[in-house]
């Protein structure tokens, strides 16, 4: 009995508030990522802001983004949104001449029901210029969802069927299955992960996005599409439903054991038999071994951020940590289902309890979790970072696994220096003498 309960996995769901960054926050590494394109955010004075605070350390790079503020003549629907977004837009064009332009549409743009959708298309055709509406606001769970929206955007401008393509002949009804892997990826981690599958005599014959926008890969009915990140189920959805595609359904390629499932099953999609990954995944292991004697017994603490967290504590229980407890802001349990399955499959391998994993979190009832609980590290927000350090626990940033290389085999290694950057920390500071003991004013 026991044992049943250790194997199952158990959800729990709170009603705490969202304490992440804004999703517009997507703009940062996605106008880096697709080098042509330029990205209009339409908001308010606060979203300027933020987008000033949380990006301004890129602006001597001269980025490609730029805000459209409301102003209460808008909000109070007295200007005319085509003219002034037509007048933006032409501006934009002139001076940077993007491939394309993403409207970035905030939460004013929702509570006033501005029409972006319905503008686009006209406008588009007034200047032409690709227009692609996201709406990539605050309602959204965590920020990291301001990247599927976007992506969900962008998988329905990719292609239009010509009609050739209606015409079935035999030579085209024997091609080959062809995959599209979809996730904003930096190039050297994209080129890794395609060249893993090239090893394997699978050819990616497109990625979602691309460098450029006219290399967006053409997406038609019947390819093969699979993730890279547990949070782009929208894309997932939109690629499903709208380009008719098959999903491959695996668990994500983070850290050696995430990888060699997410080759295997694609492989298994794409009827390729795998060789060598056995020891591809060893070798991988191997790698490690300088950090696991660091984190072996060591604790961990989710407390829910960026939605990478279901990868994250699979991948570190496998590494001999206890994770105590999962939060998540939004899980979505379908397009997760195949990284759930090996988290319960890595605990029992481990013979370890299945942590809870908590959605939306109710921050309160963690905290006093955490100081029942005293776990050696708890991967946070930046929100909560410096409350918790100053009750000498130590904290990790959620953000920094977002924008730090960590797919892949190689990368495993990223994730690890990340992780023990503050147990060696305190290591160094107990040799100097200096405690870091839990307070007892918690």
């Amino acid at each position: 009995m026991v044992l049943k309960e250790k194997e199952t996995l158990s959800f729990e769901c709170e009603t705490g508030n969202y304490h992440t960054f804004c999703p517009i926050s997507c703009v940062a590494w996605l106008y880096q990522k697709i080098e042509d394109s330029f990205f209009l955010v339409i908001g308010t004075k606060t979203c300027g802001y933020f987008l000033q605070n949380a990006l301004g350390v890129m602006i001597f790079a001269e980025p490609r983004y730029a805000m459209a503020e409301l102003e209460e003549g808008d909000i109070s629907a007295q200007l005319s949104d085509y003219q002034e977004l037509k007048r933006l837009c032409l501006q934009i064009k002139k001076d940077r001449n993007p491939s394309v332009i993403f409207w970035i549409g905030t939460c004013t743009t929702e509570i006033i029901k501005m029409d972006l959708e319905g503008i686009a298309p006209k406008l588009e055709l007034e200047i032409q210029v690709p227009l692609i509406v996201a709406r990539a606001n605050g309602l959204d769970y965590a920020f990291t969802q301001g990247e599927d929206t976007v992506l969900a955007a962008l998988a329905q401008k990719t292609y239009k069927p010509e009609k050739y393509d209606l015409i079935a002949t035999p030579e085209l009804t024997k091609e080959k299955k062809n995959l599209i892997l979809f996730g904003s990826l930096p190039d050297s981690v994209a080129n890794q992960l395609t060249f893993e599958l090239k090893k394997q005599n699978v050819t990616v014959d497109g990625w979602l996005p691309s460098k450029r926008y006219s290399e967006l890969p053409a997406i038609k009915e019947g390819y093969f599409v699979c993730g890279v990140n547990p949070y782009l189920s929208r894309t997932a959805t939109t690629l499903m439903r709208r380009r008719k595609c098959t999903l491959i359904s695996s668990p994500f390629p983070i850290g050696p054991d995430g990888t060699r499932l997410w080759i295997e099953k694609i492989c298994k999609a794409l009827d390729v038999t795998p060789t060598g990954l056995e020891e591809r995944e060893k070798d991988s292991w191997e790698s490690l071994k300088e950090y696991l004697p660091l984190i072996k017994g060591k604790s961990v603490y989710f407390m829910g951020d960026n939605l990478l967290e279901i990868s994250l504590a699979r991948f570190l229980i496998n590494c001999g940590m206890v994770v105590y407890e999962i939060g998540i802001p939004y899980m979505d349990q379908r397009y997760q289902k195949a990284e759930l399955e090996l988290l319960k499959e890595t605990c029992k391998s481990k013979k370890v309890k299945v942590p809870r994993i908590i959605e939306k979190p109710d921050n309160y009832n963690q905290i006093d979790r955490i100081r029942d609980l005293k776990p050696d590290i708890v991967i946070t927000g930046m929100a909560h970072a410096n409350p918790l350090e100053a009750r000498n626990i130590s904290t990790k940033w959620s953000v920094e696994f977002t924008f730090a290389q960590i797919h892949g085999f190689i990368n495993a290694k990223d994730i690890l220096e990340l992780i023990t950057r503050p147990l060696r920390r305190n290591k160094g500071l107990k040799q100097l003498g200096w405690g870091t003991s839990y307070k007892t004013n918690f």
